[in-house]
């Protein structure tokens, strides 16, 4: 998984209370650094396992009760006693990155799904732990959302996880298009792979859509954080949709122009 699905989004912005910034961000650098771990530079598999094994002995030691070895884990230790933050949603985190370095392609949708519930869910779950908000339908919306941006990262970086041999597309679906990975190699954008990409792009709108009734739920400034997450992550869609799933050519970043579209369709929701 990309680090760059955190960079399309808002993080620890000035919507959030001040008082939850500090733990908002010492999560997003925990996922962050986690994932670094597993997916940047030359290291071995082997080494980036041992890295993702050292974090889970560092959780181990902030559940028993002993101090962090580490300025992060020091950090990430305080904003979890402070605020009684579950420790199953870090490991869930890296579980998934550490998938990620043996793991390269995925059969079906709901085996993607179950990565998603790893490597994207536990973050929002974990925003609405400090929020005080961990009703069932609410964590399910929160899922909702956070899957659907998930999934729009692994739609915008077709291209780039080739190159890392990765392909998040559900093996499932190639042949149903008449797509193969040798279309995905050369770049191809044939009319076959703009249906392709237009039928990803329309169940991951409709799962972020699932989620939506989640900002009407939520305090006022969480509330806004979420309109303009949402509304972010749909544009990116709507980007891809304008170059009819070109990604190869265009990978969709959002500029200050989209950032105002975004920003104005998020007071009318």
């Amino acid at each position: 998984m990309s680090v760059d699905h955190y960079e399309n989004f808002p993080v620890a912005s000035l919507l959030v209370p001040a008082r939850l910034r500090r733990p908002i961000e010492a999560i997003y650098r925990f996922a962050r650094n986690a994932d670094d771990i597993a997916d940047e530079g030359d290291a071995a598999p082997t080494t980036r396992l041992a890295g993702l094994a050292a974090y889970r002995a560092e959780l181990d030691r902030i559940a028993d009760g002993e101090p962090a070895a580490t300025p992060l884990f020091q950090t990430l230790a305080g904003a979890i006693r402070e605020h009684a933050l579950p420790l199953q949603p870090f490991h869930d985190l890296l579980d998934a990155f550490a998938q990620d370095v043996v793991k390269k392609r995925y059969a079906d949708y709901p085996e993607l799904l179950d990565y998603c519930r790893r490597s994207a869910n536990p973050v929002g779950r974990l925003v609405l732990h400090l929020f005080e908000r961990t009703e069932p339908e609410h964590l399910e919306q929160s899922d909702c959302i956070c899957t659907a941006l998930q999934l729009i990262n692994f739609w915008q970086d077709v291209a780039i996880d080739w190159r890392k041999d990765r392909v998040y597309i559900p093996q499932g679906d190639l042949p149903r298009f008449q797509i193969s990975e040798a279309d995905i190699a050369a770049s191809r954008c044939t009319s076959a792979w703009t249906a392709l990409m237009a039928f990803e792009i329309d169940r991951t709108e409709a799962l972020m859509r699932r989620g939506l009734p989640l900002i009407h739920t939520l305090p006022g400034r969480l509330g806004w954080e979420i309109r303009l997450t949402v509304q972010g992550g749909l544009r990116i869609l709507e980007r891809i949709r304008g170059v009819r799933g070109d990604i190869f050519r265009h990978r969709p970043t959002l500029g200050l122009r989209d950032w105002l579209i975004v920003a104005g369709r998020s007071l009318r929701m």
